[in-house]
């Protein structure tokens, strides 16, 4: 067995020593853990620091060790319309296959270009991070919106438009604004 560069202390590292290698020995895991840095996309994500709620079923299974379940949290971000606040409720699902070395050691010697993206155990000790990564920000929002009908900013002021519905400017089409300004020089001459 080789050396671990895991952190066991770290909550997003899971012990599976007491699954041993017996196929369908299993135990759940229910936590709260501070979300990581930069969990999410430049519009939304989930703030650093957070709670997300773990609810996981870890499995033991021929390969390696199956981790499922579910990522609970909540995303922060801002409305891509009209730039106020949008707090999404977050319920991501997980699944994710961690194979022995040994079975990982044998898929690359193969040349089995399936098992590229392959998550390894280290040791007894899986990292959860990068597969909770990848199973929360696909479910957030690409577009974010404070409310499906929500109609964004002026274009003229950048006032929000939600807050006052009638809002509008008098525009003159620049290509008559020429126009305008001779008929205000001609009624000036008719004065004099």
């Amino acid at each position: 067995m080789r050396p671990s560069h895991l952190d066991p202390r770290s909550p997003f590292v899971l012990e599976t020593h007491e699954l041993g290698r017996r196929p369908g020995s299993m135990r759940t895991v229910q936590r709260t853990v501070a979300a990581p840095d930069e969990l999410g996309s430049g519009m939304i994500g989930i703030p650093s620091g957070s709670d997300l709620e773990l609810d996981l079923r870890l499995e033991a299974v021929m390969e390696g060790v199956l981790v499922t379940g579910s990522i609970r949290g909540e995303a922060v971000g801002e409305c891509v319309r009209c730039l106020e606040k949008v707090v999404e409720p977050v319920d991501a699902p997980i699944q994710e296959l961690y194979v022995y070395p040994e079975r990982a050691q044998a898929a690359v010697a193969s040349g089995d270009d399936e098992d590229e993206d392959v998550r390894e155990l280290e040791g007894d000790l899986v990292d959860l991070e990068p597969a909770l990564r990848d199973s929360v920000v696909p479910t957030l929002p690409f577009r974010p919106l404070c409310r499906p009908d929500c109609p964004g900013l002026c274009s003229q002021c950048g006032a929000r438009l939600a807050d006052d519905p009638d809002h509008a400017h008098d525009l003159i089409d620049p290509r008559w604004a020429a126009l305008g300004g001779l008929a205000g020089s001609d009624d000036e001459k008719r004065e004099s």
